[in-house]
């Protein structure tokens, strides 16, 4: 009798945990990059259970070079994605309705760097030369600093030459360009690691120039939004997301030894990330600044990339009920 009392409470454990199981709200990130510690965050948060405990059953899905986040939820692919904002914004004026839900990234971590013994020593010298810079939406930044120098990006000796950079430091190894685009957390430390020093480069750091545009944001489609299911179960992914960024923010090390289960390569250069990353991030916090925002979307309009003044392409209801 007690052994069939046994077998029927496990029974009826393992049912719970099934029907539990099943009852999990289902979401799934895009994310703009490949796995590494720039999105450590959310995978900590899936990997510490953070998701779990908040009912969410949580796919993330890694970027690439020849993924778009904003296609890929466009066509249903994801529920929410992370993205730069200038590239977001472009997206809503082409009729594209993403939202910003949330905002991790306080900082960008853009730069353009210059060998120290190379032609471009100030933006003054930057006419007549060659800049690299990544494009799937990662020029808007650069051009609208571009723009707001006033230099033509269609060459000739009064304007720059735009070079299509590959996803890496090769342009400027090989002399392609006289410049190249660099991401603090990422390929700055390739180019150290390929043997530069860092009084070998000049550093144009965007945030230092004001010229910074908001990077890695959450955004989700307005029509979803819509849904009061669907706030809800994005307040719980936002709230635990942030959980999953506090913890690889103070456990560096795991963070990045979770990222490399997730797919990341180069475990060490992935701890040097994670400590970069935290830099862009500060303290956790997900609301949207929207100064930023306002620089951001002004920056976009004015370079021409957006037609129209942005309307409804941010929210503060995710944040605001975390």
């Amino acid at each position: 009798m007690m052994k069939k009392l046994m077998i029927s409470a496990l029974a009826g454990a393992f049912s719970l945990a099934a029907a539990q199981a099943l009852a999990a709200d289902e979401v799934t990130l895009q994310l703009k990059w490949v796995a590494q510690a720039q999105f450590a965050g959310y995978f900590v948060a899936k990997d510490k259970g953070f998701y779990t405990e908040e009912d969410l059953d949580v796919t993330i899905n890694p970027g690439g070079p020849d993924i778009a986040p904003e296609q890929v939820i466009a066509g249903g692919g994801a529920d929410v994605i992370v993205t730069w904002m200038a590239g977001a914004l472009s997206a809503r004026d082409k009729g594209v309705p993403l939202v910003n839900i949330a905002q991790p990234y306080k900082n960008a971590g853009m730069q353009l760097v210059c060998p120290k013994d190379g032609p471009v020593q100030t933006v003054e010298d930057f006419p007549g030369h060659t800049l690299g810079v990544w494009f799937f939406g990662n020029e808007y930044p650069f051009y609208a600093w571009m723009n707001k120098l006033g230099y033509s990006t269609e060459g000739g000796d009064n304007g720059v030459t735009v070079l299509k950079q590959s996803f890496d430091v090769q342009p400027l190894i090989q002399k392609q360009a006289d410049c190249i685009s660099v991401m603090t957390y990422n390929e700055y430390w390739q180019l150290i690691d390929a043997g530069y020093q860092a009084d070998d480069l000049i550093v144009f750091n965007y945030s230092a120039l004001d010229v910074d545009l908001l990077e890695d944001g959450l955004y989700a489609m307005e029509g979803d939004l819509a849904d009061p299911a669907f706030k809800d179960k994005m307040v719980r992914f936002v709230r635990a997301s942030m959980k999953g960024w506090e913890y690889a923010i103070a456990n560096p090390e795991e963070a990045a030894s979770i990222v490399m289960d997730n797919g990341g390569q180069d475990e060490n250069h992935q701890v040097r990330m994670m400590g970069e990353v935290a830099k862009l991030i500060g303290e956790p916090d997900a609301k949207l600044p929207v100064d930023a925002y306002e620089r951001t979307a002004d920056a976009v309009l004015k370079q021409g990339i957006i037609e129209k003044e942005p309307s409804g392409a941010w929210t503060s209801d995710i944040t605001d009920a975390m």
